[in-house]
């Protein structure tokens, strides 16, 4: 039995896109994509991450998501909030707003664009930390962010009670070996394409973006990872590879995946800027690679 923090969400997350139509908050297409979810089997959802644009939702939009997410989710799986902000009494007063509407818990990517010190980074997730009683996640993600979350600032925060999770996206297996090897934290993959290598060395699941389309598949995966049959993990492993490479890099996150859930009739496609749909040879690439994976009713 796990004696790691944040056990109780490991498996299968799926950071959720945010639908759009005519530039306004798709309520009744979110609650659609929510039971999409749930029906395949999903354990965690993740609302207002960057999946989700949160960086271009309002102060209002963003506490909507959370709020309709929790309501349509009710109790049926886990409800990880996307409350993060490069402003600390921004971060406090979301993730606050989402305790307050029932999240099981909190996902708090590291500052962006102001780059703190490793003693910021610290002290930015300590505050919230030990204002909150539920479990937070670390998001630590450089190529977003512009600076990386260090093994000794995750060491430091491991000692705090509240911090359970890191979502590791720095792509380095050897800084998410460091964290498992020295911490009793719970990570989970941020890159769909490392979750298994990453689980073979002790993570226990993905906050996945390829899970939007195909989170039967992504759970099958974690699981088989999970159970120790990692003969079974490399093929679906393999299958998968194909796919989010050849989609998820096509462009920014979340630009592909809105596209194929456009194309699989799940979504607008619409996006808000500085995010532009992809080009149409872009398009073309992504539907042969939909075909190609065998997911039926795919569009141009």
């Amino acid at each position: 039995m796990s004696l790691r923090k944040g056990s109780q969400f490991a498996g299968l997350a799926v950071a959720i896109v945010t639908p759009l139509r005519d530039d306004r908050l798709d309520v009744d297409r979110l609650r659609e994509q929510i039971e999409f979810q749930l029906d395949a089997g999903t354990q965690c959802i993740v609302p207002a991450g960057t999946t989700g644009e949160s960086p271009t939702l309002s102060h209002d939009e963003h506490e909507r998501v959370i709020a309709e997410t929790i309501a349509c989710v009710a109790g049926r799986a886990k409800v990880m909030a996307g409350t993060g902000s490069n402003s600390t009494a921004e971060a406090l007063r979301l993730t606050r707003r989402a305790v307050a509407e029932g999240a099981d818990a909190t996902l708090q990517v590291a500052p962006y664009y102001n780059k703190p010190t490793q003693e910021g980074m610290y002290q930015h997730f300590k505050a919230i930390a030990e204002d909150v009683d539920v479990p937070v996640c670390v998001y630590n993600i450089p190529g977003r962010t512009g600076k990386n979350i260090e093994v000794e600032t995750i060491q430091r925060l491991a000692e705090l009670p509240g911090i359970t999770m890191v979502k590791e996206a720095t792509g380095s297996l050897d800084q998410c070996s460091a964290i498992l090897g020295t911490t009793d934290l719970t990570v989970l993959s941020g890159d769909d394409s490392l979750t298994l290598p990453m689980m073979s060395v002790g993570a226990e699941g993905v906050i996945s973006v390829a899970g939007n389309v195909v989170p039967s598949v992504m759970l099958e995966l974690v699981k088989a990872a999970a159970a120790g049959d990692y003969t079974e993990a490399a093929k679906v492993h393999h299958r998968l590879y194909s796919l989010c490479s050849k989609m998820l890099g096509l462009s920014t996150n979340p630009i592909p995946v809105k596209a194929a859930m456009e194309m699989l009739g799940r979504d607008t496609g619409e996006l808000r800027l500085p995010m532009v749909a992809l080009d149409a040879n872009e398009r073309a690439i992504l539907k042969e690679t939909l075909v190609a994976f065998g997911l039926d009713g795919v569009n141009a």
